[in-house]
């Protein structure tokens, strides 16, 4: 299955480059991480005026994984849960 993680913007503290770095070449050995990015400017398209997710979320990153544990097992060393932040992990059933 795969899933889709929003990365929040509300970290009690300050995460740092060498975290991050030890994230990504843990995330990318473990087989299950399909890529991610932060999240730029946004632009609205459409008459009717929505809140703006740029305020509360930061990046996204994509997995697929034969179950959910195997995600967040990772995800315990993932510096923004480390530094108190919010992490919002949904699945993308295949439609």
């Amino acid at each position: 299955m795969e899933y889709i993680l929003f990365i929040h913007n509300n970290v009690t503290s300050q995460t740092h480059d060498q975290e991050w770095e030890d994230f990504f070449v843990e995330a990318q050995a473990s087989g299950i991480f399909l890529g991610g990015s932060e999240i730029g400017k946004r632009i609205q398209l459409g008459q009717n005026d929505v809140p703006d997710i740029t305020q509360t979320i930061g990046g996204f990153m994509r997995f697929d994984a034969p179950s959910i544990d195997h995600i967040t097992a990772l995800l315990e060393k993932h510096p923004v849960l480390i530094h108190g932040g919010t992490l919002e992990l949904c699945e993308m059933p295949k439609s």
